[in-house]
């Protein structure tokens, strides 16, 4: 097995140093050197051709969101953010934006236990960011570029929502997706992104900055309209209950609590299925792991519909991959294709 080899970025030389024991203790992993800033850290990418880089978000000379931009510009290599705190929310999107793979919280409180502490998220997400394509790190940039509305295909079946779920590379994949839908959308689109609680307000506001759809975090009581983009609140699942009206409404909450991610995508497909039977089309895309997988399964079984993105323009091919291999997908799409196909089915 050939190592990983992974260079440290951090102006702190106590993070710098524990990030390191954290790593040597893994048999995959190699850390092949340690920067101060964003631009010590571009010399040592082109020197050292490390697989992954963790990098720091406040950093003299060359922050990490520069330094994530010029990278990209450069060559495209995973990097995983390393944030203090959900404060730094705004510089975390930022660097998601400019092509970072994914990031880490470092626990406010910097004592090696509490450092030592995140080892297992650090190092998984390590092993997951160094199998990310590299073709897949850079989204196309589509800011201002709203796509013409598609042609419906006369043979689609009826749908009356559409559900999606994503997680690793999630924030590039629907920054680059949102903007091809049109305004007119005839149903509400209905997303789960797996991220700590505190960004999804954020992340939602600055996808609505993008897009023509109204886009918005989900709250409690409010309902899912054609024309409108709602993002599950991190911390919370989201179902949806049918009013007497005919109206659907979005139910927030803390249950169930044995699931991996909240809010997870299986409760999301499987209230769709409930509510809506047989009109529903769900969406999986980038992510590791399985969730949607059981959601999907719902899905299907009441007669709806499936896609998932296809593996050449994920950046973790793990969620669509569970989905496929049940044999619950109805067509893998690329993500430069996956709006167009969407709007066809509706």
């Amino acid at each position: 097995m050939e190592l990983i080899r992974t260079l440290i970025v951090d102006d702190s030389a106590f993070v710098r140093k524990t990030v390191r024991e954290i790593l040597s203790r893994i048999p995959q992993i190699e850390v092949v050197g340690m920067a101060r800033n964003g631009e010590d850290a571009l010399k040592m990418v082109e020197e050292l051709k490390p697989d992954v880089v963790t990098c720091d978000l406040t950093m003299p000379e060359l922050d990490g969101v520069e330094f994530v931009r010029r990278q990209m510009a450069r060559k495209p290599v995973p990097i995983l953010i390393l944030t203090a705190s959900p404060q730094d929310a705004k510089a975390v999107l930022e660097a998601l934006d400019a092509g970072a793979v994914d990031f880490v919280q470092k626990p406010t409180a910097l004592a090696t236990e509490d450092l030592l502490g995140m080892r297992e998220e650090l190092v998984q997400k390590i092993k997951t960011a160094a199998a990310a394509p590299r073709e897949a790190l850079l989204v196309p940039d589509t800011a201002g570029k709203i796509a013409d509305p598609v042609r419906q295909r006369k043979a689609a079946a009826k749908v009356d929502i559409v559900v999606l779920g994503v997680s690793t590379g999630g924030p590039q994949a629907l920054r680059y997706l949102l903007p091809k839908f049109p305004a007119d959308l005839p149903v509400p689109l209905v997303m789960v992104l797996h991220i700590p609680v505190g960004y999804t307000k954020l992340f939602a506001e600055k996808l609505a900055e993008l897009s023509q759809l109204s886009v918005k975090e989900a709250y409690e009581g409010c309902f899912a309209e054609p024309g409108q983009a709602l993002l599950a609140p991190a911390g919370q699942h989201l179902t949806f209950k049918k009013k007497p009206s005919g109206r659907v409404v979005v139910q927030l909450s803390m249950h169930p609590d044995n699931k991996p991610h909240r809010p997870s995508v299986d409760v999301l497909f499987q209230s769709a299925a409930e509510v809506y039977r047989d009109r529903v089309l769900g969406v999986v895309m980038t992510g590791m792991g399985d969730d949607g997988k059981q959601g999907a399964a719902w899905i299907k079984a009441q007669g709806g519909t499936i896609l998932t993105e296809s593996e050449k323009s994920c950046v973790i091919y793990g969620m669509p991959r569970s989905v496929v291999e049940a044999g619950l997908s109805d067509a893998a799409i690329p993500l430069d294709s996956l709006a167009e196909e969407i709007c066809n089915r509706l």
